[in-house]
């Protein structure tokens, strides 16, 4: 709902005065980005194409994502937080994690749920934005008890309910849990949190992995040892696009992914990090989303090896479905700081994925854009054909 408020909120009595509201591309090929808690009730959800919406909902009023506005608001909701909480971290433009750990004798006998609500409402005075709260004294749990909270309220889990609270829930609300990995669940017979839940934990292993079972058996128990970061470390980078129609040429969906490639490769060499991970997602022509990644040896920074990298994830995608593609996109994760320049390899270990002289190219196009322009410097490839 953040950015149906941000939306009505710039346009009062435009977007304000619309109770069924969808934020999103207005095209034929557009996306809902959010709706209306009202048009939600007609079934219309978030990621949901645009057409479809439309046809569910007819009398909704679409409007365009307010993006500048949207950056403003999230600043500022983030700004009040920090004033309250000691550690704030923001996971995305409209979700906030916040550890008020060592605040006891601050707040003295305060309730977390009189504590929490009082946030709430100094974030909605303070920015007009209303915000939904979770809290627990795991993430897992706060994150999936924000379910309950919506719209504009509050719901705190107790200390030691975290495993009944839990129960309550489909591994489908989970977080971190997406459609592969639903059916691999279902394939098990594990629909719900309590199905996981009465599985011991080296079954879950050897169905699953020893990394991934261990990770659902802690999660369906409210357990996650994670910790709220306060330094807001990027996690991931990542470009996509959507075609006005859709692609089902090879040599052009290669084209497209050397633009997206250099984006990503451009933002990751400004933040001075380095990717081990690159990931290609698709949406194919009916709508259906599919991404394949791989975690190289060690992290790489240049257009080069992520290009290279994300055309052998689009090849293996494509060789398992060859149809018309309406989305396409790159992204980059385990993420690691840049590392001082290496020695040369005099032992024959072998070849380095980049080698410097990549790097200082990379960094030397950088300054040309930087100074000139995006599209100041583009590989010949890009130019050839003007996107449509």
């Amino acid at each position: 709902m953040f950015f149906v408020q941000v939306a009505r909120l710039e346009d009062p009595d435009g977007a304000g005065r619309e109770p069924l509201l969808l934020v999103g591309g207005r095209s034929n090929r557009g996306v809902i980005t959010s709706a209306s808690y009202a048009a939600r009730d007609f079934g219309v959800r978030s990621g949901m194409p645009t057409r479809r919406a439309l046809q569910l909902c007819p009398r909704a009023v679409v409007v365009p994502v307010p993006r500048g506005a949207c950056v403003e608001r999230s600043r500022a909701v983030g700004g009040v937080l920090r004033d309250l909480s000691p550690v704030v971290q923001a996971a995305s433009i409209d979700e906030f994690y916040l550890d008020l750990t060592g605040t006891e004798r601050m707040l003295g006998s305060e309730d977390l749920a009189v504590t929490a609500d009082r946030i709430r409402r100094e974030v909605r005075e303070s920015t007009g934005i209303a915000v939904s709260l979770g809290g627990g004294t795991q993430r897992v749990v706060a994150k999936v008890a924000t379910r309950l909270a919506k719209p504009d309220g509050v719901h705190v889990v107790p200390p030691g309910e975290e495993a009944s609270f839990m129960a309550r829930f489909r591994l489908s609300d989970l977080p971190g849990i997406g459609p592969a990995f639903l059916r691999q669940l279902a394939q098990k017979g594990l629909r719900t949190v309590a199905d996981a839940a009465a599985v011991e934990r080296e079954w879950l292993a050897r169905w699953f992995g020893p990394a991934r079972g261990a990770w659902l058996w802690e999660r369906a128990r409210g357990i996650d040892a994670s910790e709220v970061d306060a330094t807001g470390r990027r996690k991931s980078i990542s470009s996509e696009r959507t075609f006005f129609t859709d692609v089902d040429d090879d040599e052009e969906l290669e084209r497209r992914l050397l633009k997206l490639s250099a984006s990503v490769a451009s933002a990751l060499r400004g933040r001075e990090l380095r990717a081990r991970t690159v990931t290609v997602k698709i949406r194919d022509h009916d709508f259906r989303t599919r991404q394949a990644g791989n975690t190289l040896p060690e992290g790489v920074e240049t257009d080069r090896v992520i290009f290279a990298a994300a055309t052998s994830l689009l090849h293996r995608l494509r060789h398992r479905r060859r149809t018309g593609v309406r989305l396409l996109g790159v992204g980059l994760s385990n993420l690691v700081r840049q590392a001082p320049s290496t020695q040369i390899d005099l032992f024959g270990e072998g070849p380095e994925l980049e080698t410097e002289r990549d790097r200082s190219i990379a960094r030397a196009v950088d300054q040309v854009r930087d100074r000139y322009g995006r599209e100041a410097l583009q590989p010949a490839r890009v130019l050839d054909r003007p996107e449509h």
